[in-house]
Formats: C-alpha cells, sequence, structure tokens
C-alpha cells in the first residue's frame, strides 16, 4: 500500500516585515486570506492525505474566519516561539496518524502548483530528504565588513530553496526533537536542520512563480500574480420575491428588522440573501437554490439564509476563484432599510469572507406601484462578481 502523505504548513509567524497591523498569512490577495490560498492547494492535492496547519494560539478566531468552510484540514496546532519549534509542533501532531511522507511548507508562499507539490512527493518518496531548487541567473558577490568584494561565487553550484520540503516523517521527527533537546535553534530551513543531522538532502526543481511574499513589495506583486491567475471574470445575476404576512419582523441581509409584518417562506424568506445567492450561482453557471435547496425539502423549512449564501461563496472558492463584489438592490414601501444598511452590508461580507468594500446595499421604492406599491410584497435584485481560474473547457 502507498504510504501516506501529510502536509505541515506553518502560519503562526508575525510577519512584521509586510508592514500590516494583521499577520501577513492573514491579509487578502486577490480578496482571499493567504493562508486560505494557501491551504487549499493542499486540501485540495490528490495525493495529500493529512494537511496540518499550525498558527499563533491568539490568531485562532481569525484562522477560523479566514479558513471557514474549507474542508479536510486537521485541527490547527499551537505554533512556538520560532519558526523551527512551531513545526516540530506540527509534525508531534501529526504523529498520531503516523503519515509515512511530510511536506513542510510556509503559509507565506500561496502560489505553490499541484505541480511542485507533486514533484515533492515523488522525490521524498526517491530520497527521504529534498527540497525544491531554482538556479541563480544573477552573478554572486561575497563582501567583507566594509561592503568590500572578497569572491565571485560560481553560481552553476548554487540554488535557491524554497519550500514544500519533503522527509521521511520518521527522519525529520527525530531530528527535530535532537535539535530540540541540543538546543539547537539557529536553523533556517529544515533542510539545514536534517543537514545537521547527518542526512543528505537532494534538490529537485522549484518554480520562479512560487513567490515568498515577506514585504510590501512582495503584497503588491502577489497580488497582481493572483489578479492574472484569475483571469475568468464573470457576472450573475440575482432576483427574488416574497409575500407579506402576520408577523413582527422581516429577515434582510441576514438582519432582523422590526416590522408591522413577517414575510411568507419556506426558510426565513431574506429576498436579499436569496437574490445574492442566485447571482453567485449564476456566475458560476451551476443552477440556481432551488435546484440546492428544494423548498420541497422539509429541512430548509425555517432554515437561516445565511447558510445558502456560504454555500454559494464555497462553491466559488472550491473551484479557486475570489468574489470580486456583491451588489443588492432592495424595493419596498415598508420597511426603512437605511438605518440598517451598513449592517446589512457588514453581514454580508461576514457570510461571504469578503471586505466589506466588496459589498454593496442599496434600496429604493416603486413609488406606490405594483405589488410593493401596495404593501403586498418585497423584492430584491442582485448582481455577483466574481473571478476563477481560466478554463478552456
Amino acid at each position: 500500500m502507498t504510504e501516506t502523505v501529510a502536509a505541515v504548513v506553518v502560519a503562526a509567524g508575525r510577519g512584521e516585515r509586510a508592514g500590516a497591523e494583521i499577520p501577513k498569512q492573514y491579509r487578502p490577495i486577490g480578496g482571499e486570506p493567504m493562508i486560505r490560498t494557501t491551504l487549499r492547494a493542499f486540501v485540495g492535492h490528490p495525493h495529500v492525505d493529512f494537511v496540518q496547519p499550525v498558527i499563533n494560539p491568539n490568531d485562532r478566531g481569525t484562522y477560523d474566519h479566514a479558513v471557514a468552510g474549507l474542508n479536510n484540514l486537521l485541527p490547527p496546532a499551537a505554533g512556538g516561539a520560532t519558526r523551527q519549534a512551531s513545526v516540530l509542533a506540527g509534525l508531534e501532531a501529526l504523529a498520531s496518524h503516523n503519515p509515512g511522507l511530510v511536506l513542510i511548507h510556509d503559509a507565506a508562499r500561496p502560489f505553490v502548483s499541484a505541480a511542485l507539490i507533486d514533484r515533492a512527493i515523488g522525490a521524498g518518496r526517491n530520497y527521504g530528504a529534498a527540497v525544491p531548487g531554482i538556479a541563480l541567473t544573477d552573478t554572486v558577490k561575497s563582501i567583507d565588513d566594509s561592503a568590500t568584494v572578497t569572491g565571485t561565487l560560481d553560481r552553476s553550484t548554487l540554488r535557491i530553496v524554497q519550500t514544500p520540503q519533503a522527509f521521511a516523517f520518521n527522519l525529520i521527527l527525530e531530528a527535530h526533537r535532537r535539535a530540540a533537546a541540543a538546543q539547537q535553534e539557529s536553523f533556517t530551513d529544515d533542510a539545514a536542520l536534517a543537514e545537521w543531522a547527518c542526512q543528505r538532502v537532494r534538490v529537485f526543481a522549484g518554480e520562479a512563480a512560487n513567490l515568498k511574499v515577506t514585504t510590501a513589495d512582495d503584497f503588491a506583486r502577489a497580488e497582481m500574480t493572483r489578479l492574472t491567475a484569475l483571469s475568468d471574470m464573470r457576472t450573475g445575476n440575482g432576483f427574488d420575491v416574497h409575500a407579506f404576512a402576520e408577523g413582527d419582523h422581516v429577515m434582510l441581509a441576514g438582519i432582523r428588522i422590526p416590522h408591522s409584518r413577517g414575510v411568507t417562506g419556506h426558510s426565513d424568506a431574506d429576498v436579499a440573501l436569496h437574490a445574492l445567492v442566485d447571482a453567485i450561482l449564476g456566475a458560476l453557471a451551476e443552477g440556481d437554490i432551488g435546484a440546492h435547496f428544494p423548498p420541497s425539502d422539509p429541512q430548509w423549512k425555517g432554515a437561516a439564509s445565511d447558510r445558502f449564501l456560504t454555500f454559494a461563496c464555497e462553491r466559488v472558492r472550491t473551484r479557486g476563484g475570489v468574489i470580486a463584489h456583491l451588489d443588492v438592490t432592495i424595493v419596498c414601501e415598508a420597511p426603512r432599510i437605511s438605518p440598517h444598511r451598513d449592517a446589512m452590508r457588514a453581514r454580508i461580507a461576514d457570510i461571504a469572507n469578503v471586505a466589506i468594500n466588496r459589498v454593496a446595499v442599496k434600496a429604493t421604492t416603486s413609488e406606490k406601484l405594483g405589488f410593493t406599491g401596495r404593501g403586498e410584497g418585497i423584492f430584491a435584485m442582485a448582481i455577483a462578481t466574481i473571478r476563477l481560474p481560466w478554463s478552456a473547457e
């Protein structure tokens, strides 16, 4: 039987050189938190059996929000004061699963490709310890303390090393335990630690696109890279209507609004969220809300509509895409929408896991015309703009 493969994704650092108020791994790139993009590459890989994130315990709430809806992740391990300590924590968390091979990857490399993961698995199985590397294209000089050149290095013998680095699991776990016991804490990567433990490490072909995001300039380049990859821009529209009935509130955009009447509907009859769901599904060309949540199914009776929007947004992310913008217009004579507009935007942004500046909520009346003008019901129209990786299919 083929040995199982695990991945440790290290995301416990503070990322201070990136210059933001939150750790860099939680900052968005192309509308998606960087850590989510990185983890999805491993969760979605057919040959990776376990994915073990390692985070700072103080970031747990931020982490949970960033990965909401991302399946098949092991519970995050608590990282240590150094990257080396965090990797050991991840390896120890994996020990009960006893994988044959482990890939160790930095969350700050969100553009790891499936092909690179394949090569890492192959090299790890062949050699027991292997790292991706790319050849240098620039001349490299050594200098002294006064910045005077002391020599020119032979770049043909040098490689820039990346992650994911691949190791026989028991080999690298034992090496990390030995280093911790010996208080050897100066290793800059896991290959260096394996070398210290007298393991022979091979280099396989890395990828120039496997950028490590460290500085503000790196974020700018990453943003351009991500948006270039998401070249399939799509727009969908949605519409929903519900009649007023007996009640004391209406649900609109996930917000409970007191009103002299309620609305009829199989779920909570939130026309704003229903219209957004249909808009997103339309952009994906994946049917409509009724196809996925049929009103004939009793499990959806009285259901909160945020579940439907969460599903639609996750469908976008499952296909490697991002939500660029959500725009909803609510049409009714009453209740008044403007006092609740910001709360609605915030709620939609929270459900969709996007920035609030990517959500628009507008409201209007029908000037006393039609069923809305007569106070018989309420309707909403929505437009969703999404970006997907280009596919010829």
